[in-house]
């Protein structure tokens, strides 16, 4: 669960959104050494293993889910995120919105939640704001959270992509799930090549101030 202080849809979809010559249908699997979310570890430090379903159509209409093992120190041990957007391309500007829910199936309490988000990009950076808009009773009871970032891909080397990021989260959920404060920063650095991922992650809350680091192997199937 994301608030302890320390990647969906293709189920329900119509008929007007089969699998056609103008739909995609892709599969994705990964190990990593650890699993963080917005610079907090989801897996006490742990090992994940992953994978998901996306499914996208010439519309600009997409949906998939994605499962990975998750470690809060409690009954849940796993996470299945749920998600459906739209995003397309004007002008040389990429844009992308649509709703996620983080569903945690068997934990003892009820503690899903979901997020709202919109993202612009330009050449080679992204702007992205997510607010939350659902929580279960036992995830917030303040449901006030924002979080911000800003990411930057570029092309190095040969087959290479280097990646810049910064977030800040804030709200009264962060306090409530952190229990330091109501808004902190994250910081992440990775070089990406033929499916591995080397990465570096840090936060400004005093109890994951460290740099961190980790290393991922990813695939994908087109289906």
């Amino acid at each position: 669960m994301k608030n302890k202080p320390l990647l969906m849809l293709l189920g329900g979809l119509t008929a007007c959104f089969c699998v056609s010559a103008q739909a995609e249908v892709t599969a994705n699997i990964a190990a990593s050494s650890n699993y963080y979310w917005r610079g907090i570890t989801q897996t006490d430090d742990g090992a994940a293993v992953s994978g998901g379903l996306d499914y996208s159509n010439e519309s600009g209409f997409y949906a998939g889910t994605w499962v990975s093992n998750i470690d809060f120190g409690d009954s849940a041990s796993y996470e299945m995120d749920l998600y459906a957007g739209y995003a397309g391309e004007i002008k040389g500007m990429s844009f992308d919105f649509g709703y996620i829910h983080y569903a945690y199936p068997d934990a003892s309490g009820d503690i899903d939640f979901g997020e709202i988000y919109a993202a612009l990009g330009w050449q080679y950076f992204t702007f992205k704001l997510s607010h939350l808009a659902t929580a279960q009773s036992d995830s917030s009871t303040e449901e006030d959270m924002l979080y911000a970032e800003v990411s930057a891909s570029f092309p190095i080397f040969k087959d290479s992509e280097l990646t810049l990021h910064i977030g800040r989260s804030s709200g009264d959920t962060v306090l409530e799930w952190t229990g330091e404060d109501d808004a902190y920063m994250d910081y992440g650095m990775s070089l990406s090549t033929q499916g591995f991922t080397f990465g570096l992650v840090k936060t400004d809350l005093d109890s994951s101030d460290d740099i961190k680091a980790y290393v991922s192997y990813g695939l994908d199937f087109n289906l």
